[in-house]
């Protein structure tokens, strides 16, 4: 008799923020995860999770290490271009990381996508995730897209760093009238949809979002209220915003916010009308963790760019 424990899921980056909460949905339920990562010396000693190295330059060592898995849950992509990577080389990147696990044999690819992706979108990002989802479907295995605007709780980057700033900086500046719409979905409720997908085997395309949409103000002033800032928060032009945040950005040694990223929440990006796919609440989740809410920095290069000897300089 066949047991969960008899098969294999693969996540990529399952040391990371999504594919860390994946995994342990998967741990939860019985099964075993191997990870393909970019970082195999971050894995926590004593780990369950067999590492493999995500080496797109090596198609055939990936499909070696998928082989035997049942279900890939992809997470991989990249928020920006950082030296010789930006959304194009991840297009390519996601092809042969797709095309090696069809030969692999895998049966079922969860894909994390984003919302309103578009191939006549201006920003690369959303072109590049709408290829991404092209490409899958291409691939003939059997396919689930979850598509989240936003992501909170656990490690996130976007709250936490809000929090983070509004911590530290007696004025916060918010760009335009701040009242583009965000409707984020907590990290492990997106991973149980994930994982609910996974033992699926029909076509399924789904905005993975929470049960509340708000203003980016109302989230801001909602941190603000959670983690007791007195910092006062101004309503800026976009492009002043990205340029402050420019020279924040060299200070943090980071990249903070880019002018697409804005400028694609500005236009609505960040919401969607679809039923909601998660339970946590938002604003709720914020003033629970009020007292734990950007107590660090969540530095986006050293999560994904830096090696060891360079975090220890």
């Amino acid at each position: 008799m066949t047991t969960d424990l008899d098969t294999v899921d693969v996540v990529t980056g399952a040391f990371s923020y999504s594919g860390a909460a994946i995994t342990r949905e998967l741990q939860a339920s019985g099964r075993r995860v191997r990870t393909l990562t970019g970082h195999p010396e971050r894995a926590p000693a004593g780990s369950a999770v067999e590492a493999r190295p995500l080496d797109f330059d090596n198609p055939a060592g990936l499909t070696a290490s998928m082989q035997g898995a049942h279900t890939l849950y992809n997470t991989y992509w990249v928020r920006f271009a950082h030296r010789q990577l930006d959304h194009a080389a991840a297009v390519a990147n996601s092809r042969t990381l797709f095309e090696a696990a069809a030969h692999a044999g895998v049966q079922r690819i969860v894909h994390v996508s984003i919302t309103h992706p578009s191939l006549d979108s201006p920003y690369p990002y959303f072109r590049g995730k709408a290829r991404v989802e092209q490409i899958l479907a291409e691939t003939g295995v059997s396919y689930a897209v979850v598509r989240p605007a936003i992501l909170f709780g656990g490690e996130d980057v976007l709250v936490n760093n809000v929090a983070w700033l509004l911590r530290r900086l007696p004025v916060f500046a918010v760009g335009g009238r701040g009242d583009y719409r965000v409707r984020g979905i907590h990290v492990e409720d997106l991973a149980r949809l994930c994982v609910e997908l996974g033992t699926r085997t029909d076509t399924v395309v789904v905005d993975a979002v929470g049960p509340e949409s708000v203003t980016f103000w109302q989230l801001v002033e909602a941190v603000r209220a959670a983690v007791g800032s007195r910092s006062v928060v101004v309503p800026v032009p976009g492009p002043l915003l990205t340029g402050l945040s420019s020279v924040l950005s060299l200070v943090l040694r980071d990249t903070l916010l880019t002018r697409d990223e804005y400028q694609a929440m500005a236009d609505g990006l960040a919401d969607s009308d679809a039923p909601a796919a998660g339970e946590i609440v938002f604003t709720d989740w914020i003033r629970e963790q009020g007292p734990v809410l950007g107590r660090r920095y969540a530095n986006e290069l050293d999560r994904h760019f830096r090696s060891p000897n360079e975090l220890r300089t």
